[in-house]
């Protein structure tokens, strides 16, 4: 009895919280929770505040002491009580009591037990929805977020126990995330060292459920249930929960270790799961924060550019899925940026490709052979980047783009914008053209300018119409398509693929607009460079069957969009030049391309004559195109183009019947009003500087015009250009009245070119015997134009003192003409 009083003294003698405390524990754990106690307890804690610092400690040093002895169900007792006091008391003195609250947390999250694990887990996400009237400025969660990133990758042995822990790491890790960003200290969630342990985490669980069915869309909307028991699909959701409250300052940080975990379990080939991520990132972030995301891709573009041509293809292609949201929202600033730099990767990537091509010449191996296409799938990626990027932003920042990609064509005689090419050589500069080209011919299409001098703008026309970019058949295929993008207003171009006689063009439904003054003057200005590309890309031998289309598509979209009486003519005179080409041949064309060309004119000259619907124009072509069916079908585009097609010996033996003739055209034409006096002037191509400058034959010699001045200069150029002197020339000199019939009608050429000939071609061939004279000039000036030697001899200066050298009058070099 005497133990027994002592031991009721003692208890009566303990503070009242420890006995409440003690009273909400039963004697047998699986009893549970004392419900009538533990109400006791609450109402004490509410109406004393100050007790409750104390009531947590006091319930941790009991939670602490039933983890060590493995007492599991008053552990499960103790953490209910926490939970509900928490829950309860919303006061300034709640703080202490966290502290001690979050103290048992992470006892029970250090346990090597699942079920403490997770019973803290559920504890602390109780905690985290607890919104506290003022911020906590000592509070820290580094521990947390370790640990809940450590469980996130629990690998334990059985799969059940595994799937639980990486939930409730994964809930644990949503817990601190809702807890920091609602809290005035929220930016400590943002630091690096944080960032780096929770993005991985998460990545690492959705990964695995990309391993099960390779989702890559919008992620379907599961039931609460699934979340919970999924951990790919609770990942994810905290993943884009996460990047919904990044902000601008710290949206960097939480997009950087997306790549690092990408690089890290090599991702990007096969990139998949990549594309997957970035497709969260940019559907979950605020759209003006798209362009961080954009400029992050691009920085590590940047970082990999010497890996695999795989590797770097993935990137670029997770940068189109990314363009592709974000070009539907906020580009921001970085649109150039996007463009430059996938420009300079395009060269980085060519320039791969030659430099395996050079290391393996004469060893063709397979490795070689798979690393070149390897590094096609890269620029084929950058292309369509490039072009799925332009073609979704406005127009007035589309043109910019057109501008900006026209600029790095390296095209003879540009400025420095244009990519560095000298170190790939001839190759590579045409593969650098080609993929140019590429991107410029997707980011037109679907372009509509209200004015040709919008779509066409000289800083624009003038180097895509160069003869840099006729040197090749592909070439002038992009060219030429790039053209019917900006042409065509009212798309038209598919009614007109193919080349081909048309029975009758009402039945295409073409759409057309009159001839808006600024058109006129487009054509004025800058139609002859139209004109004359045409010429020469008609001269080219390697022309296959597609460029043919493309230029009989060119003329014709020209007569839609462009063509008043004035530009009718002149795309007849230009239809008679094409033919006179075929027939002359002074270029030695094979008779394919010869034959082409006149199946060429003879579809336009069909199209046209419907087009301007002048029924003794439309009956002449339809004459001379009945004429060759029967007698020349290979002067038909039906006929020529078929892959077995007999090609005639020579043109030289055909009636004219088989042509279209100048002088039918011009009474056909002329009954109707149109202005026929330049019919009979022949079409002579601009000449532009650049022909004298470029590789490629000069249209100086096409056009025939030579000019000399010094006689005694160039004795080769003079040996090569003497004609042999046979008695057949002899004959042709004594007879004089053939030559004065001759100098006769020389003039009288002449005198009618300056009568009836457009300013433009007689200010071109002026021009072009100008810039002879000039180029003669300076070579003259260049011989004779030399400081005189002087008798004193020069000055020198050396150690400060000037010293004359004098040169004897015997010694002085005087010029040839002196």
């Amino acid at each position: 009895m005497g133990r027994k009083g002592v031991c009721c003294c003692c208890a009566a003698l303990r503070p009242r919280y420890k006995r409440l405390v003690d009273n909400i524990f039963p004697e047998d754990p699986k009893d549970g929770l004392v419900k009538a106690d533990m109400e006791k307890l609450t109402f004490y804690a509410v109406s004393a505040p100050e007790k409750l610092d104390r009531i947590g400690a006091y319930l941790a040093e009991r939670l602490s002491r039933d983890v060590v002895r493995h007492r599991y169900g008053y552990v499960l007792i103790a953490m209910e009580a926490l939970d509900q006091l928490l829950m309860a008391c919303h006061s300034q003195s709640i703080k202490p009591f966290v502290e001690s609250f979050l103290h048992m947390v992470a006892k029970l999250l250090e346990s090597g037990e699942p079920k403490l694990q997770v019973l803290g887990t559920n504890s602390f996400v109780k905690f985290a929805n607890i919104e506290e009237d003022t911020p906590s400025y000592h509070r820290r969660y580094d521990f947390f977020v370790s640990r809940f990133s450590a469980m996130c990758h629990s690998c334990d042995h059985d799969p059940e126990i595994q799937t639980e822990i990486r939930i409730a790491g994964i809930r644990g890790i949503q817990g601190v995330v809702r807890k920091t960003v609602n809290d005035e200290l929220r930016a400590t969630i943002w630091e690096p060292q944080h960032m780096d342990k929770i993005v991985p985490s998460l990545l690492f669980n959705m990964q695995k459920i990309e391993d099960i069915d390779s989702r890559i869309g919008p992620p379907s909307s599961p039931t609460g249930g699934e979340k919970e028991e999924n951990p790919a699909l609770l990942a994810e959701n905290c993943f884009r929960e996460l990047l919904g409250r990044a902000t601008y300052g710290n949206m960097n940080n939480a997009v950087r270790p997306v790549f690092a975990h990408l690089d890290h379990h090599r991702l990007w080939d096969p990139n998949e799961f990549a594309v997957s991520c970035f497709k969260i990132i940019m559907y979950s972030i605020q759209a003006q924060y798209s362009h961080h995301v954009i400029q992050e891709i691009l920085g590590h573009l940047d970082v990999r550019k010497r890996d695999s041509p795989r590797v770097r293809a993935g990137i670029i292609q997770v940068l189109l899925e990314a363009v592709a949201i974000a070009a539907k929202g906020s580009i921001g600033p970085t649109v150039l940026e996007v463009f430059n730099t996938l420009l300079k990767h395009l060269r980085i990537s060519v320039d791969f490709e030659l430099g395996d091509r050079r290391s393996s010449a004469g060893s063709a191996t397979i490795s070689t052979s798979s690393k070149e296409s390897d590094e096609r799938i890269v620029q084929n990626a950058i292309i369509q980047t490039i072009g799925f990027f332009g073609s979704n932003l406005p127009d007035y920042q589309r043109s910019e783009i057109m501008m900006f990609i026209m600029g790095k064509v390296p095209v003879l005689g540009t400025n420095s914008q244009s990519l560095d090419t000298t170190h790939l050589g001839d190759l590579g500069t045409r593969r650098i053209q080609i993929m140019l080209l590429r991107s410029l011919l997707m980011v037109t299409s679907g372009y509509k300018a209200t004015t040709i001098t919008n779509a066409l703008p000289p800083p624009f026309l003038d180097p895509l119409l160069s003869p840099s970019l006729m040197e090749d058949s592909e070439l002038r295929q992009l060219v030429l398509e790039i053209l019917h993008n900006l042409i065509d207003r009212h798309d038209n171009r598919a009614k007109l693929r193919g080349i081909r006689i048309i029975p009758d063009v009402s039945d295409l439904k073409i759409k057309r607009d009159k001839i808006s003054r600024q058109d006129v003057s487009f054509m004025k200005k800058h139609g002859q460079q139209l004109y004359r590309h045409i010429y020469l890309g008609c001269k080219e031998e390697d022309n296959v069957q597609k460029n043919f289309e493309l230029l009989f598509t060119s003329l014709a979209l020209t007569t839609i969009e462009l063509a008043n009486e004035e530009v009718v003519i002149d795309l007849i005179r230009l239809a008679i030049a094409l033919q006179d080409i075929a027939i002359i041949n002074e270029d030695n064309l094979p008779m394919f391309n010869r034959c082409g060309v006149m199946a060429l004119v003879a579809a336009y000259l069909n199209f046209l004559s419907q087009m301007i619907a002048v029924p003794a124009f439309c009956q002449h072509v339809s004459k001379v195109i009945e004429t060759r069916s029967l007698e020349a079908s290979y002067f038909l585009p039906e006929t020529i183009f078929k892959d077995k097609c007999n090609l005639p010996k020579s043109l030289e033996k055909h009636e004219k019947n088989l042509f279209f003739l100048t002088n039918k055209i011009a009474e056909s034409l002329g009954g109707s009003g149109y202005s026929v006096e330049r019919l009979s002037v022949p079409y002579v191509p601009q000449v532009t500087d650049e022909d004298r400058l470029s590789r490629r034959k000069s249209i100086v010699d096409t056009v025939s015009i030579q000019v000399d001045i010094l006689p005694g200069n160039n004795t080769e150029d003079k040996v090569d250009n003497t004609e042999e002197i046979t008695f057949e020339a002899l004959k042709k000199a004594i007879d004089n009245n053939g030559l004065e019939e001759q100098e006769k009608e020389k003039r009288r050429l002449v005198i009618e070119k300056f009568q009836k000939a457009p300013f433009e071609e007689i200010a071109a061939q002026c021009e072009t015997k100008a810039n002879l004279l000039h180029d003669r000039l300076a070579q003259i000036l260049e011989l004779t134009i030399r400081p005189p030697p002087s008798p004193s001899g020069t000055m020198t200066i050396t150690a400060g003192h000037a010293h004359y050298q004098s040169v004897p009058v015997y010694e002085m070099k005087f010029p040839d003409l002196f």
